[in-house]
């Protein structure tokens, strides 16, 4: 029957009993599954982690400056890893690495969740925050009502 209307016979389950088959061309349907796998690729979120290094002896302009890259990377859905890198003697003061990375925090609250509280990674203090998509909404709620005002 496939021979006669020029297509091909495919075995759709070989294990069932008896085998199923399916009349198609074989060519197209490889060609149609490939355009699908191509669209949910494109569709598919990459998650970017961008990264915000601090020092505890960072002043507030240039904390408020990196900040402001935080904010922005996480409102492109981007998740952030804030690190606070000690130095020599500035072992000793691991407080206020954490006092930094806690109002870090708090300044991001708004619009990220905290996803790894800040701890010690060899010299490294480190905390993750990845954008929280309900507060986000919110905020641009609020925007589109503001300019509508």
């Amino acid at each position: 029957m496939a021979a006669e209307k020029e297509l091909d016979l495919v075995e759709i389950a070989p294990q069932a009993t008896p085998p199923v088959c399916k009349i198609m061309d074989y060519g197209k349907f490889k060609y149609e599954q490939q355009k699908k796998e191509k669209l949910l690729k494109k569709k598919q979120l990459n998650i970017v982690i961008k990264e915000v290094r601090y020092h505890p002896t960072t002043d507030t302009h240039d904390f408020d400056f990196k900040l402001r890259h935080a904010r922005q990377f996480l409102l492109e859905g981007n998740k952030v890893k804030a690190a606070v890198v000690f130095r020599g003697r500035q072992m000793a003061h691991q407080e206020l690495g954490y006092q930094l990375l806690t109002k870090l925090k708090q300044a991001l609250e708004d619009i990220a969740l905290v996803e790894k509280e800040p701890n010690m990674e060899g010299r490294s203090m480190i905390a993750i925050f990845s954008p929280d998509k309900k507060k986000m909404a919110a905020i641009e709620k609020q925007k589109i009502e503001d300019s509508e005002q």
